[in-house]
């Protein structure tokens, strides 16, 4: 099938103009101006602007967390993505202490194979590296082309490794052209603080809050930009919430070091005054937790200056009756919430249309710096010759209200209910076939392609 977009506002991380795009199969074939070729399908988008499908480098699909899963799986899950702009994910695989890495991504690919209606990919997240582990690494990389490796600095017992497990896989990685991404907060800290809170009674989700302040996040940022720095390995800090961590990464750049950084739409635009809610307060139970508004102020800041790369989700949902599990104890709560819909037309509107951030610095934090930092680009991540045709076309004035009654993820709440947004997703094509039109999803279940990964540089 062939379709030509025409009169659209062409918008990249380096390029802001109008031209015409001729689609053949699931790449782009040309750009130009007033281009005149038959196609099966024209698409007139004047008035709109005509970027890269966005990339969510962060989302839990059919998790198992706390003795349930997460809502959204490979289906319901990507199709939501669609919806909002976002054409392809990268979930966490979780390794189970005591087993392999491959058993994890044979249990994985259990759910996702067949399922997905956007284009996915795999980190694995190392919960027991030894021996037998570091041999599994040279093969995830060269042959799987799973190439980033998440580590957990908290969740002892479960997820946590420790600093000398930490030094291994970052050599390890290394060697083979990988790069380690982290979840970066003192977790032995945060584990004294929720046992002293639940001695003393407090059991509410503000608790959640308390058991986790801005110096477990800080010193743990640090201390991950230190090991990186010594081993070399390319590091780049999940879901950063905070100015203290946000000033660790930046005193790193003094050494010339380079550590990429990820925040959360959520942390942008919510902030910790929703957990004085009461129960109400667990819709907004993550890890790490919301925080102030001088750090919001810090990550808009940090994104303009370039210290921040990328804007993701960490998408996690549970329904509510999932959330009641920790109605009596914050600790039981499970974390996550929902937003791979969301962040796209939320980061337009707060973003671009309020002129906090530049269009072409959107698409670089939606879009384009994921797909550089995580080995795809230029397949992935921009409109050129030669590149999917993963294509996104906004109405930039068109307002709309975000509500679970019209949202498409499979969760019951929202966490921006009846947020005004000035932005709107219209079409979105995924590798040359037109996936989101008029409300619709055009695109089935099992459309959705895994994508093998390059090995990384450690700079974009």
């Amino acid at each position: 099938m062939s379709i030509l977009i025409k009169n659209g506002r062409i918008i990249t991380a380096d390029a802001d103009y109008i031209a015409d795009i001729f689609i053949e199969g699931e790449t782009i074939s040309i750009i130009g101006h007033n281009l005149e070729i038959n196609a099966d399908r024209v698409i007139n988008a004047l008035g709109l602007l005509v970027i890269p499908g966005g990339i969510d480098p962060h989302v839990h699909l059919d998790m198992p967390f706390m003795g349930t899963y997460s809502s959204d799986n490979y289906e319901t899950g990507t199709r939501a993505a669609l919806f909002g702009g976002t054409t392809m994910v990268i979930d966490f695989i979780l390794q189970t202490q005591g087993k392999s890495l491959k058993s994890a991504l044979v249990e994985w690919k259990g759910r996702s194979d067949n399922n997905a209606v956007g284009d996915y990919s795999f980190h694995m997240a190392v919960t027991d590296f030894n021996d037998e582990t570091r041999k599994e690494i040279q093969h995830f990389i060269e042959e799987e082309g799973i190439t980033s490796f998440k580590t957990f600095m908290a969740y002892k017992g479960a997820l946590m490794i420790d600093d000398r497990q930490m030094i291994g896989l970052m050599q390890e990685v290394k060697k083979h052209g990988g790069l380690i991404n982290v979840h970066a907060t003192n977790g032995d800290m945060i584990d004294y603080l929720i046992a002293k809170h639940q001695a003393e009674g407090k059991l509410a989700p503000l608790y959640h809050y308390l058991s986790q302040p801005e110096v477990t996040e800080a010193e743990a940022s640090g201390r991950f930009a230190d090991m990186a720095d010594y081993t070399g390995c390319p590091g780049y800090i999940v879901h950063l919430t905070c100015e203290g961590a946000l000033n660790a990464v930046r005193n790193a750049t003094r050494r010339n070091q380079n550590v990429f950084v990820e925040t959360c739409i959520q942390y942008l635009l919510l902030d910790a005054s929703l957990y004085e809610n009461n129960f109400e307060g667990a819709k907004w139970v993550m890890s790490p937790p919301l925080r102030e508004v001088k750090d919001q102020k810090t990550l808009w800041a940090g994104i303009n200056q370039g210290l921040v790369q990328v804007v993701a989700t960490d998408h996690c949902p549970f329904k509510w009756e999932q959330k009641l599990l920790g109605k009596d104890d914050f600790s039981k709560i499970p974390n996550g919430h929902p937003a791979i819909e969301n962040r796209m037309e939320l980061l337009f509107s707060e973003g671009v249309s309020k002129g906090r951030i530049t269009p072409n610095r959107y698409v670089e934090v939606t879009s384009t710096n994921a797909a550089k930092i995580f080995g795809m680009f230029p397949k992935k991540g921009t409109i050129a010759v030669g590149s999917d045709a993963d294509i996104v076309l906004i109405d930039p004035f068109e307002q709309h209200n975000i509500s679970a009654s019209t949202h498409h993820m499979n969760v019951d709440y929202s966490s921006y209910e009846g947020w005004e947004v000035t932005g709107k997703v219209k079409t979105v094509l995924l590798r040359g076939e037109i996936a989101i039109e008029n409300n619709q999803c055009k695109v089935s279940k099992g459309y959705g392609k895994f994508i093998k990964r390059n090995k990384v540089e450690g700079k974009i």
